[in-house]
């Protein structure tokens, strides 16, 4: 199709579902005039999903045996996609700095941290961006009454809409809620809000979450629902619709990731004047700023340490700050101020298609480089 119909100036890979085309560019095309003059950029979003098969997928899809070896696509006695993929293509990106950082290591390289290493110099990391047409409480359909950082009071609004959506007694208005909108996961922190559920609830606070994932913590959340049934909402499943009130109507809204590649919830947050509460992992601290009473800088809390009773304390911190109104509305003004459109980010990418393009030149000419 690129010989034929159109050839592009780079092509832009994702994960593991497009890592075999580097390789078989770089060797079953590899004396091919043009695709040889082809950059190749292959973006990785979650390191967790590598594409591993059999070795009997090799024939099935016609790659020779000589290419399942330990330097390209052999990984434990399987095929990884992504792994070849990551050797051949002349760039790698991930959706944030820290995650870039973060994938080299044991903790975070899924077995793969070698192999990326060896590509460190051709490793950037750059955010995602997010669609704040469809994200901004000034122009939002999907929620109660709109507001701006200037003119905050439909965000009450909101808070009502959202606690009669999940069934919520109004009495909650007084209080902070904490909203939550993911794959119910491990990846998502899910263990550590298992762990100090109970604690948690002694707070004078609210809880609405919306997703599905994994039965134990569907059933952990159903459980606090019915056990507090006038403080905790549930709703299982996915409604875009109810998304965005959880993120206009919320006051805090809980990220705690194991790890995050980039995350945009936490992003709409910031938009919506919703105190985001993350752990310090890939683009969750690339995108968030401790807040500092004392300076009133940052836009959010940050915990690092992978423990239940760090975001404990974390959540308390942000809880102690919600009950300072001067502070609070210094934090929702400082994260609503934040611009994380495409417009930096699609920057970075033309930079970095460019250099694709000028690390094939020396190849053209004959350079073994």
């Amino acid at each position: 199709m690129i010989k034929r119909v159109w050839l592009p100036d780079v092509v832009h890979c994702h994960d593991w579902q497009n890592a075999l085309v580097p390789l078989l560019l770089r060797t079953q095309h590899a004396e091919d005039p043009v695709a040889r003059s082809l950059p190749v950029v292959l973006t990785i979003h979650n390191l967790g999903y590598q594409g591993l098969f059999p070795q009997t997928t090799m024939r099935k899809i016609g790659l020779p045996d000589n290419l399942f070896t330990m330097d390209t696509l052999e990984f434990y006695g399987k095929v990884n996609f992504l792994k070849g993929g990551l050797i051949y293509a002349d760039y790698l990106t991930t959706v944030s700095r820290r995650y870039a950082k973060e994938i080299q290591t044991a903790e975070y390289g899924w077995g793969l941290e070698g192999v990326i290493r060896t590509r460190g110099d051709r490793l950037v990391g750059i955010l995602n961006g997010v669609d704040y047409s469809a994200w901004n409480p000034e122009t939002d359909t999907l929620i109660a009454q709109n507001y701006s950082g200037k003119k905050m009071n439909g965000k009450m609004a909101c808070k009502k809409d959202l606690l009669a959506a999940f069934r919520l007694p109004e009495e909650n208005l007084a209080k902070p809620v904490i909203g939550i909108v993911s794959r119910f996961a491990d990846q998502k922190g899910f263990d550590l809000i298992a762990q100090i559920a109970s604690e948690l609830m002694k707070e004078d606070l609210a809880i609405v979450a919306l997703g599905t994932g994994q039965p134990e913590y569907e059933k952990l959340f159903k459980g606090l629902a019915e056990k507090y049934s006038g403080r905790v909402g549930v709703k299982i499943g996915y409604d875009n619709g109810l998304a965005h009130k959880v993120e206009a109507g919320s006051d805090m809204f809980l990220m705690p990731s194991r790890y995050e590649p980039c995350g945009l919830n936490q992003i709409y947050s910031l938009r919506y004047g919703t105190v985001p509460v993350v752990r310090a992992t890939g683009g969750l601290d690339d995108t968030i700023q401790n807040f500092v009473p004392k300076t009133q800088h940052g836009t959010g809390f940050k915990f690092e340490k992978y423990d239940g009773d760090a975001l404990l304390d974390c959540i308390r911190t942000a809880l102690r700050t919600y009950r300072d109104p001067k502070a609070w509305q210094a934090l929702q003004a400082n994260g609503m101020a934040k611009d994380f459109s495409w417009k930096a980010s699609a920057a970075a990418y033309v930079t970095l298609y460019e250099a694709a393009k000028r690390s094939r030149i020396p190849r053209l000419a004959g350079s073994s480089k």
